[in-house]
């Protein structure tokens, strides 16, 4: 996937499916690995719930899809009194082990930045492992800060694999437009 190829960004359907599974298993495989919080399980049904809602969303250079991510409009459960209304959440984030290295994050960060203006929101928000210091300081590289340090609540509103976890909560607010 390297190279000038365009990179799209758009949402990813049931044909994606197979791809978007190796990749969740991929990065399991990789956690375990090198040590660090690994997903036990995750929900596939949230998945094909964020497909069918036009909420998961995939980014492609060549035809190849490298990275997969999901958004909401609102997340109480885990940012509660923080929930204002002004905010898209990225959430379930997930490499192509084919494309690692290649910082399409970044990618990720552009989208949502126009994505988040076109909806009126004026901060990008999510979370993750609070004691994956490497992987805080990556998002940190692209402009998000700590806000919080959190434990999540064991309750049904959560999808299973985010029950209980000690994140950190990271937030990186839109420049106005001039």
């Amino acid at each position: 996937m390297a190279g000038e190829e365009p990179i799209v960004v758009s949402a990813a359907t049931l044909r994606d499916w197979d791809l978007l599974i190796h990749c969740f298993d991929a990065s399991i495989g990789y956690q375990q690995i090198n040590n660090v919080n690994v997903w036990m399980h995750y929900d596939q049904e949230v998945l094909k719930k964020d497909i069918s809602l036009g909420n998961l969303y995939k980014v492609t250079r060549g035809g190849t899809p490298g990275f997969f991510f999901s958004v909401t409009y609102r997340d109480p459960v885990i940012w509660r009194e923080q929930e204002t209304g002004n905010a898209i959440y990225l959430h379930r984030m997930v490499v192509n082990p084919a494309c690692k290295g290649e910082r399409l994050f970044g990618e990720v960060v552009r989208w949502a930045t126009k994505h988040a203006a076109d909806q009126g929101r004026q901060q990008i928000r999510m979370d993750t492992w609070a004691d994956n210091t490497r992987l805080i300081a990556y998002y940190c590289s692209f402009g998000f800060r700590v806000i919080e340090y959190y434990t999540t609540p064991d309750t049904s509103e959560l999808p299973v694999h985010n029950r209980n976890l000690s994140i950190v909560l990271l937030e990186m607010d839109l420049k106005p437009a001039y």
